[in-house]
């Protein structure tokens, strides 16, 4: 098709990639071009507009690594990634779901640890945290023999790649589900975070206004045949940036109630204030599959 003024642009493109196989790329291909060529028409894009966005989606590429994902972490920043989420879980986005971020920092291989066992492998100052799970299928019946993985941050906000005063898999666990469904742990109260910011991200949240810190959580990475993968967090209530995430991930389903004691600990060594957390988790039938870990 030959060109002859700027609305035929979209038509010739379209029809250049008709022939697309397999149908669903075809189909993904074509609304893309639909959306990117309209989106230049919204805002009348400029040329010099144009040039300074191919050179921002190559740093983005630039900035990524074995160690480190600046595409990802983008599109946390945007939003992307916890709609992709919502849309493929929850009964494909119709329901509720205790659904979220895998984030950057799981690990295979996590050490097994018995029902009510501790996950603190180094000394790790902070608020003792007893956390009791239930994992249960839409129909709300429990779940038995699901692997969970549980991953945080330390009180200081730091996860164990990241912190060499902390021994290997400090503050990570693999636990399996009882007849009941249900798991428990010891650890420690996490805290929040920032992302990092030395790079085209860091651009992003600073044109913005916007402060470049995740609140609280622990993570659970959920694992049982004919069930899909179910990855999860489950934010501190009494976090300042919960209704500001850098990472949009916050999501009311997730927002965990960690209760505040100050005596009767489950545990003799606890002295003072402390924290327990109840928590089911609604896995949905589908594949099983273990994704990539997200740092080598």
């Amino acid at each position: 098709m030959i060109i002859q003024r700027q609305e035929d642009v979209t038509t010739a493109v379209i029809e250049a990639f008709k022939n697309t196989q397999p149908p669903r790329l075809r189909e993904i291909l074509i609304a893309l071009v639909k959306h990117l060529h309209a989106f230049a028409r919204e805002v009348h894009l400029t040329e010099e507009e144009f040039e300074r966005a191919v050179d921002y989606i190559a740093r983005l590429g630039q900035k990524t690594d074995a160690r480190h994902n600046e595409v990802v972490l983008m599109a946390g920043s945007l939003g992307f990634s916890t709609l992709i989420c919502l849309l493929n879980n929850g009964n494909n986005g119709q329901t509720e779901t205790t659904a979220n971020l895998l984030g950057p920092f799981w690990r295979m291989n996590s050490p097994r640890t018995e029902s009510g066992g501790s996950i603190v492998r180094s000394p790790t100052p902070g608020p003792a945290l007893f956390v009791n799970c239930w994992v249960k299928d839409r129909a709300g019946r429990p779940v038995e023999g699901a692997e969970v993985d549980v991953w945080h941050s330390s009180p200081e906000g730091f996860y164990e790649q990241q912190d060499p005063r902390q021994a290997p898999m400090n503050l990570r666990g693999k636990f399996m589900t009882d007849a009941q469904g249900h798991f428990a742990f010891r650890s420690v109260k996490p805290a929040g975070y920032p992302i990092p910011i030395d790079g085209p991200v860091g651009d992003l949240v600073r044109a913005t206004g916007r402060h470049h810190y995740r609140p609280a959580h622990l993570h659970f990475l959920i694992f049982k045949p004919g069930f899909k993968t179910h990855i999860s967090q489950v934010y501190v209530n009494d976090d300042p940036r919960l209704d500001s995430d850098v990472q949009f991930g916050v999501t009311r389903a997730l927002v965990g109630n960690y209760v505040r004691h100050q005596d009767g600990a489950p545990a003799e060594d606890v002295k003072g204030e402390w924290y327990s957390l109840d928590q089911t988790f609604v896995i949905e039938p589908g594949e099983s599959r273990l994704p990539r870990p997200p740092i080598q």
